[in-house]
């Protein structure tokens, strides 16, 4: 687990001082971390969760509490919290309270629409927070808590709507401080959002490099793991031919890269031109001929919908041979390699947003 300091400001307007959680890999989902409201950002539980999160590719927000560590604030600064994370990565989809920080994330769900999973540990009961958010609820509590009754978790779990589940923390105290009754929490609470979080991708953005990254997964002879644009995909062969059958075959990836970039060209020339193009699709396939010159040949099937006249489709026809993939496939590309020691940085690489440049140049008229 590797962490980074991320300040923001809360809902009075006051600095508030969190930690932001990340796994080693790729972050699949954001969760975001209420403690108990006597307590710090550091917090044996806080900590040991967060940990557990991560290694499920959760990255997790948790922050100093009302009054104490660097923070101030109160309930609301929950809801100011998920924005920050929203605004420098993605929206928060877990919300895990500690305590009084358990009934705080109850309420700032009715307000965070991204939120799909709530889980309490030894939270107090108040209706007006438990009835309203309609998301899946794991209530984990301390038949013994001398702080905060089980009662309070019997009445959370009847006025919570379904899907709703409860894990006993057996003889565990209200702060968690045995190390294994805090790791049994984390443990729990990892394993049941996984089921609920839906993974998000990273944006692409126009300063980015325009490099794809391809590794293999160890499963079978051919399947890889891509990752590009934000977005990780498998590739693989037929099994006829010894692959898995688990993804798109690289001449396939081929296909989609001249039928993305011929159905994306089209657009912008109907957009700029103010024509009705309802939908464009686009058919590719490749095929090898031995007595052609060249032998490889990608076929293009396209189908344009909406109120276009014939002279328009035409057009639009025509504008599919400016593509920046079809022009790059028709004059040919070198190929250079190098073999590093480890992937970095590709110097001559061209920003992400270049093919838009070279479709706004195929597309002029």
């Amino acid at each position: 687990m590797r962490s980074e300091r991320m300040d923001f400001v809360g809902a009075q307007g006051q600095r508030l001082s969190g930690c932001l959680d990340l796994p080693e890999g790729p972050v699949q989902a954001y969760a975001l971390f209420a403690h108990c409201f006597t307590g710090i950002e550091n917090s044996a539980a806080a900590v040991r969760v967060a940990r557990a999160l991560t290694s499920k590719g959760i990255a997790v927000l948790r922050f100093d509490c009302t009054g104490f560590g660097q923070s101030e604030g109160s309930a609301r600064d929950l809801v100011a919290a998920a924005h920050a994370l929203a605004e420098r990565h993605a929206a928060p989809g877990l919300l895990v309270g500690h305590s009084l920080g358990g009934a705080a994330a109850l309420a700032a769900a009715s307000e965070l629409p991204d939120v799909t999973a709530i889980a309490t540990i030894g939270a107090p009961f108040d209706a007006a927070h438990v009835t309203p958010p309609r998301r899946a609820l794991l209530v984990l509590h301390a038949p013994g808590d001398k702080t905060v009754s089980i009662d309070n978790a019997a009445a959370i779990f009847q006025a919570a709507r379904h899907p709703k589940s409860f894990v006993s923390l057996d003889d565990a105290d209200h702060l968690l401080t045995r190390p294994a009754d805090a790791e049994y929490a984390a443990e729990v609470i990892a394993a049941w959002a996984s089921r609920y979080l839906v993974p998000v991708q990273a944006l692409r953005h126009a300063a980015d490099e325009g490099r794809v990254v391809v590794e293999e997964t160890g499963e079978g002879d051919f399947p890889v793991e891509i990752h590009a644009g934000g977005a990780r995909f498998l590739a693989d062969e037929p099994v006829e031919v010894g692959g898995l059958g688990s993804g798109p075959t690289p001449y396939d990836l081929l296909s989609a890269g001249l039928g993305a970039c011929t159905a994306m060209t089209l657009r912008m020339y109907a957009r700029r031109k103010g024509w009705r193009l309802g939908r464009a699709r686009v058919c590719v396939g490749h095929a090898r001929s031995a007595g052609a010159s060249p032998s490889d040949a990608f076929i293009r099937d396209i189908a344009l919908e909406g109120e276009l006249s014939d002279e328009q489709k035409a057009r639009l026809i025509e504008i599919a041979g400016r593509c920046p993939v079809h022009l790059t496939l028709e004059r040919g590309a070198r190929v250079e390699t190098r073999a590093v020691g480890e992937l970095g940085s590709m110097p001559g690489v061209e920003n992400a947003d270049q093919h838009a440049c070279d479709m706004q140049l195929g597309a002029t008229p």
